[in-house]
């Protein structure tokens, strides 16, 4: 892989986990936070796609690489949630 497209999957990423976050609501960090909340929702969304025996759907070809675009923002959302469920609920000691 050249490292233009390492960089368009990074830039695909972010912006499913800038997605994810939006539709959870509960947004956390910036646009590091975003791609790696990308990548491993598509990781996450991938699992439970093949556990359920779901399809692809919209996968987008970077190089012979494939992004499963929609199982990444589900999965970016399912972790942004959870991860700001539960910084949310912890409390800072001064």
């Amino acid at each position: 892989m050249t490292l233009a497209g390492f960089l368009i999957l990074l830039l695909i990423a972010a912006v499913c986990g800038l997605i994810g976050q939006a539709i959870s609501g509960r947004g956390q960090g910036g646009f590091l936070f975003a791609v790696v909340i990308g990548f491993i929702g598509a990781l996450i969304g991938t699992w439970l796609a093949g556990a359920l025996g779901l399809p692809e759907f919209l996968p987008l070809r970077v190089e012979g690489h494939s992004f499963p675009v929609v199982w990444a923002i589900i999965g970016a959302t399912l972790l942004s949630y959870v991860f700001g469920s539960y910084y949310r609920g912890r409390t800072v000691a001064y």
